[in-house]
């Protein structure tokens, strides 16, 4: 798979479950996503969605899909997959697909997800979304994954964690701007011209400490952070067999 994210969340399997696999819990946390609706199926048939992407405010991207799962494994896993398309003319995604594992340990469940798309657009596409498209779904997953990781191990809900990075971004931005501003007197304003050149040094000093940390610093532990997930596997991955069973429905 082209993409790899895992999350190990301290919950209880059955409740990772069900946040991930009903469509309401599942867009409230998951980035990348505005909509997802379960289409109508007949008895023993995989489950079929359609999903929308809010792209700008006055564009929204769509594409139905195709899931399965396995909730009862013989070695305690449990593995849910999909293959996806849009035949929307504006989205860089023409089709892919991709699993989620479910590995209970000691201490929670490790989550993860490894998923592949077909670009369109050509060679255009293929650039744009080496260089700009892929890495921010990368980033935006691992987002998501810990966003979920907060609601489940510390009940903060998916709105409020969004607000909490909103507002620490706001904090970070406001901190570098005033860096590179500078906090020093005016030249304009005459009776603080003594001290200057004092402010001026003081305020280089304070940006050369400020700027890092707001670049740098690890979030708050109630903001929602794309490094605390891991981006690689420790070990090489096998594509799961239900989603090998899904290329026969198309």
């Amino acid at each position: 798979m082209g993409l790899y994210v895992e999350a190990h969340i301290r919950a209880d399997l059955d409740e990772l479950w069900e946040r991930t696999q009903d469509p309401a819990q599942h867009r409230r946390w998951d980035l990348r996503f505005s909509e997802i609706d379960y289409l109508p199926r007949a008895e023993g048939e995989p489950q079929r969605f359609r999903y929308a992407v809010r792209v700008l405010p006055f564009l929204t991207v769509s594409g139905t899909g195709i899931a399965a799962g396995e909730r009862e494994r013989p070695d305690g896993t449990r593995t849910s997959a999909l293959r996806f398309a849009s035949p929307h003319p504006l989205s860089l995604l023409a089709r892919g697909s991709g699993y989620w594992r479910y590995v209970p340990d000691a201490h929670g469940v490790r989550f993860l997800t490894g998923y592949d798309y077909r670009p369109r657009w050509g060679v255009f596409g293929a650039l744009t979304d080496r260089l700009v498209f892929r890495p921010l779904m990368g980033w935006a997953t691992a987002w998501s994954f810990d966003r979920l990781r907060l609601w489940l191990e510390r009940g903060i809900t998916p709105e409020r964690a969004r607000a909490n990075w909103l507002a620490e971004l706001a904090v970070r931005a406001l901190l570098l701007a005033g860096c590179l501003t500078g906090p020093w007197p005016h030249p304009a304003v005459k009776v603080l011209e003594p001290f200057a050149a004092d402010a001026d040094h003081l305020g280089l000093v304070l940006s050369a400490l400020v700027i890092p940390l707001a670049l740098f610093k690890a979030p708050l532990a109630r903001t929602p952070a794309a490094r605390r997930c891991l981006r690689a596997p420790a070990a090489q991955t096998r594509t799961p067999r239900v989603l090998r069973t899904l290329e026969k429905h198309g």
